[in-house]
């Protein structure tokens, strides 16, 4: 049987979500913990990777596995929590269809970003800190230019394994949040890197370096050199993963 986890993450202590020699990941923390609740070997597929330091609010990821005599789906779940670290927090569970998966299936990822413009302690690991409140005026023209598709090349880091860098973006744009402010994006997909050179080139915008018009050169340009620096990767967080119609139940969105 095949199933989908949903599940959030503080990824504070984590080299990114992808299994990776000598190094302690989301996924590496997922499969270990669902193989010894199942006592069998699981490997997991997620939805999409996020870097060293990186958090989810929602991420999906499939296995493939036959419960155990006596074993439902709510008590995998429930022995699930109590094995894995506190910082990894499966939501819900439920099964799909033997061709599902949680990579290709997606249809959009949402990615949110967090600045603070006062310090906060709590918040460290969690969104940046600016001690200068950037334009947010300016930032949001600038990523009204966004949406829409287009080549990311400008955005990425060039020596991913992506084979095109062509995205169609549906929203971009800063909000109010408490303390500060959040950028949310949403698109198809995304190539490596992506939103982190997109906030960091955004906060240049804000800081006067460039232009809303300049920063709609930049993104034609498809140019990486072209971009501003990456934004550091404690304000990110997958935020969201959608599916089409039918693939997850009604009862667990």
């Amino acid at each position: 049987m095949k199933y989908f986890l949903h599940l959030a993450y503080d990824g504070t202590a984590y080299s990114g979500w992808q299994v990776q020699p000598n190094a302690p990941t989301v996924q590496a923390a997922l499969n270990d913990a669902l193989s010894k609740v199942l006592r069998q070997r699981i490997s997991t597929l997620g939805s999409g990777r996020t870097d060293a330091g990186v958090h989810a609010s929602h991420q999906v990821a499939h296995f493939e596995a036959e419960l155990p005599a006596g074993m439902d789906e709510a008590l995998l779940l429930y022995r699930l929590r109590r094995t894995l670290p506190a910082d990894i927090a499966p939501l819900r569970l439920h099964p799909v269809p033997p061709a599902a998966n949680a990579r290709f299936d997606a249809e959009a990822r949402t990615y949110e970003y967090f600045i603070i413009t006062q310090p906060n302690p709590f918040r460290r690991d969690q969104a940046v800190f600016l001690d200068r409140a950037p334009d947010v005026a300016a930032m949001n023209a600038a990523a009204a230019h966004l949406v829409g598709q287009f080549d990311f090349t400008t955005f990425s880091k060039v020596k991913g394994a992506e084979t095109h860098y062509v995205c169609r973006c549906t929203e971009a744009g800063w909000h109010p949040a408490p303390g500060g402010w959040v950028f949310r994006i949403r698109a198809n997909r995304f190539v490596r890197g992506m939103v982190r050179l997109v906030v960091g080139t955004l906060l240049e915008v804000g800081r006067g370096k460039h232009t809303p018009a300049q920063f709609q050169q930049l993104l034609w340009a498809q140019q990486r050199l072209a971009a501003g620096t990456s934004a550091p990767p404690q304000g990110l967080f997958l935020s969201r993963v959608e599916y089409g119609p039918g693939l997850i139940p009604e009862e667990t969105k």
